[in-house]
């Protein structure tokens, strides 16, 4: 799934592993907007940990949207994604054991919100570890 002409790496730290358990985890690809991402230095950034709901019969066309109160979330990104320059790939993470501790403290409220909706997925377990 390659939804533009060039890929880029840029690495400024280690990625930030937000499972609690990395062997007891499914996820699949997914298009992360540009809405999701707030801004952190000079970059705009989706976190990891960040609620989103994908259409999972679509998923190379359809863009993820954030999960919240309104709409239920059935998946977290699983690592950052840069979205500076439009939309870009990202992981979805579908089932798993998130450790809450090491989310930043806007996603983990953001989660709170989106956990507390009725249609959230309940196949992803938030834990502080």
């Amino acid at each position: 799934m390659l939804n533009k002409s060039g890929i880029k790496k840029t690495t400024a730290v280690a990625p930030r592993q937000i499972l609690a358990n990395v062997e007891m985890q499914s996820s699949v690809g997914c298009i992360v907007p540009t809405a999701l991402g707030v801004t952190v230095g000079t970059r705009k950034i989706a976190k990891a940990g960040t609620p989103i709901m994908i259409n999972l019969l679509d998923r190379n066309g359809t863009p993820a949207v954030a999960g919240d109160g309104t709409t239920a979330m059935n998946a977290v990104l699983l690592h950052d994604v840069d979205v500076t320059d439009g939309n870009n790939n990202g992981t979805a993470l579908l089932f798993g054991f998130v450790n809450v501790n090491r989310v930043d403290t806007d996603v983990a409220t953001l989660i709170t919100t989106a956990a507390a909706n009725t249609g959230a997925s309940k196949l992803i377990v938030f834990m502080k570890a």
